[in-house]
């Protein structure tokens, strides 16, 4: 009896030993420290982290999951198809600021796609020590090339197989074994001060008795724990910062700290891909602050994750350019010790200043709206995106020539703005006393640019919006109310709050003839462009109904078939007024709207109780009833939108009593006073409000 020969096992998840092998093998030929395999989610929106090989779970934690749209290098490679090089801890910060501040560290990373038959399956990504070289060579290409296609491979036979796709969790691998240092107790004991080894977890793997000592605990406590965790005193951020700075970058680093009550103790801590080796020494204050200094310069984590956390919540609730402006001034410059900033964007082929701090008015217009092609540092930093760093105005002086120094500052540090990829403008921070701008502290800076940079190019966008929805409404409203003898009007309207959305309110006067005219106001459901649109519709059609001189209930009967005939899925509320001035009176006719209200020449004011008809919008047969009131001179009818009465937790009758008591209290002969006073006594901006006030005045006033 024959039998099928059985295929290999090449399951994407629990037991994939092929994928482990290739990325060992990659990891390896490439002469990388640590490699990462992702492959592409059954939705094609988002990567998963199958594999990670010599990074330990809690630093690949934030990276398990990483969308296509992420600007993430890893994303890039798979979007674009293409090999992605980040050369370095500056180039990092440049081009992907989350991706800086959340590993502030020297290290160079590829990524790249992983393919089969045309098709993108995954991606791979490795990472190098500090110290490599800022491109990649050729032997590291064609490895990381021939590891693609590989992994390649195993994913489309994977796919062949209906394989499943991998856990939450990716699958750890222990670090390659590149050697290990062979020692001796004797020649550890030699050694002063003490000695433990962490692995790329945090643990303590290996301590000497004089190290357990100088920590001031016992070796079996200390074995299998992290430092931070086992000794109170070390649970401090920048402690796990340096081990983490030891990690990823694979360069030595120290720290100084204070075991309670005064010992100063030194460490050093020396990586490689398996590990880190800790010495210990007894050191005093005056040493441990010089080492603090030198060996640990640069921003802590912990400092950069309070910028971090404080700059994207504000950049987040930042609506324009200017709010922008003022939250990277208001963070940035008491954070980083600045004394002074400027922003600028590129308009027209020059530098514009969108906003500053610290600098006189007499300064920054001297600088606002350089040309592009200027040979400034600012310019400089625009055309190539690249940060310009200068210690001293003698740095400065020795790249441009021609500057002349005019801000009384000692440093400086010149940012590119990036967004998409691209510069689009320039932050300049200067400070009152030389800085040196240490390797970490301009990823930072760097960094922190780039998200402004981000927020910009949205504030930018928004301000367009915004400029476009406004004139878009305005141009809907009528520039000014047409002059009928005999009758006083004032209007008022108002946007709701800062925003972009374009509201539905509308208001209208029309002159019929020598002794009648029309009033309208309406508020169309939403505040969008389709709002805006269809008010300019209904507005147009109230308009035309009424000058061929159509009675009130026919002329919102016309309006709301039209609306049918549209079906912009949108109602519209709307109350419409005929003013005839020779007989005094007055014929409204409403559409759901808030009811108008009438103040008698002797002060007494009451709402009107005009007969209710349906929405426009909703029922082609719905019909609208007309109720007469008599308008002699010294009346003042109000007619308003329910922005101005409208409050969470208020009843309405109660809201539209409140306004008659305004109305009533109020000089009808100073309607502009009237509707100044009505406008500041409406609840919040939560919805648009138009106001329209009509008073026949006595002939020859």
């Amino acid at each position: 009896m024959s039998r099928k020969p059985s295929r290999p096992t090449t399951t994407v998840d629990s037991g994939g030993q092929l994928l482990d092998t290739a990325l060992i093998d990659v990891v390896r030929q490439a002469g990388a420290s640590r490699g990462m395999f992702y492959v592409l989610s059954p939705a094609g929106e988002a990567l998963w982290l199958v594999v990670v090989t010599g990074t330990p779970r809690e630093i690949a934690a934030p990276w398990t999951r990483v969308g296509l749209t992420d600007p993430i290098p890893v994303a890039d490679a798979v979007r674009e198809r293409r090999l992605v090089w980040v050369g370095g801890m500056e180039d990092a910060a440049r081009r992907y600021p989350r991706l800086s501040l959340v590993l502030p560290y020297d290290f160079a990373l590829a990524a790249a796609p992983v393919t089969s038959n045309g098709t993108v399956r995954g991606a791979l990504v490795l990472l190098w020590p500090g110290l490599h070289a800022p491109g990649m060579s050729p032997a590291e290409r064609d490895a990381m090339e021939e590891g693609c296609r590989r992994l390649g491979r195993i994913l489309q036979v994977a796919a062949d197989e209906g394989a499943s796709l991998p856990p939450n969790r990716p699958r750890v691998l222990a670090p390659l074994a590149l050697g290990q240092a062979t020692a001796t107790a004797a020649f550890i004991d030699r050694l002063p001060g003490g000695s433990c080894a962490l692995d790329l977890g945090g643990r303590i793997t290996f301590i000497t008795p004089d190290a357990a000592e100088l920590l001031g605990a016992d070796a079996a406590d200390l074995l299998g724990a992290r430092p931070w965790e086992a000794l109170p005193w070390m649970d401090v951020p920048e402690v796990e910062d340096r081990y983490r700075a030891a990690l990823v970058s694979e360069q030595p680093t120290s720290f100084t700290a204070v075991r309670p009550p005064d010992t100063w103790l030194a460490f050093e801590l020396y990586p490689d891909p398996s590990g880190i080796s800790v010495r210990i020494t007894p050191s005093r204050p005056a040493e441990s602050n010089a080492a603090a200094q030198v060996r640990g310069a640069g921003p802590s984590r912990a400092t950069m994750l309070y910028h971090l956390m404080h700059m994207a919540a504000t950049l987040t609730e930042a609506i324009g350019v200017q709010d922008v402006v003022d939250q990277a001034a208001d963070q940035l410059m008491p954070a980083l010790g600045a004394q002074a900033m400027a922003m600028m964007t590129a308009e027209e082929g020059r530098l514009k200043i969108v906003g500053h701090r610290g600098y006189s008015a007499a300064l920054i217009e001297r600088f606002d709206l350089i040309p592009l092609t200027a040979d400034t540092p600012a310019a400089h930093v625009l055309a190539t995106g690249a940060p310009s760093f200068f210690a001293s105005f003698a740095d400065l002086k020795r790249s441009y020539a021609a500057a002349v120094h005019q801000d009384d500052m000692a440093s400086w540090a010149f940012l590119p703005l990036i967004a998409s990829n691209r510069a689009i403008g320039t932050l300049v921070l200067a400070y009152a006393r030389p800085r040196a701008f240490p390797p970490a502290e301009r990823a930072v800076l760097t960094s922190l640019a780039g998200l402004i940079g981000q927020a910009t190019d949205r504030a930018r966008l928004y301000d367009t919006k915004h400029r476009v929805a406004r004139r878009l409404q305005d141009a809907l409203l009528p520039d000014a109310l047409p002059h009928v003898p005999g009758l006083s009007v004032v209007a008022r309207y108002l946007p709701a709050g800062h925003g972009m959305d374009v509201g539905g309110d509308f208001y209208d006067l029309i002159r019929l003839d020598r002794t009648t005219a029309a009033a309208a106001i309406g508020d169309v459901q939403g505040h969008n462009i389709d709002a805006a649109a269809l008010m300019g519709q209904v507005r147009t059609a109230v308009h035309a109904h009424s000058t061929i001189g159509a009675p009130p209930g026919d002329v919102l009967s016309r309006t709301n078939r039209l609306l049918i005939d549209l079906d912009p899925g949108l109602f519209t509320s709307c109350l419409y007024a005929h003013l005839d001035l020779g007989r005094q009176a007055a014929c409204l006719a409403t559409a759901g709207h808030p009811r108008p209200l009438l103040r008698h020449a002797d002060g007494r004011t009451h709402v009107l109780h005009v007969p209710p008809g349906l929405l426009l919008g909703i029922d082609a047969a719905a019909e609208y009833t007309a109720l007469e009131i008599p308008l002699p001179p010294g009346s003042v009818l109000v007619l308003y939108t329910d922005g101005l009465i409208e409050s969470p937790g208020v009843d309405p009758d109660d809201a539209v009593a409140a306004l008659a008591r305004l109305v009533e209290d109020a000089d009808p002969d100073d309607l502009e006073a009237l509707a100044d006073t009505l406008i500041e006594h409406a609840p919040g901006h939560g919805d648009d409000i138009a106001l329209l006030l009509i008073s026949p005045q006595q002939s020859g006033r």
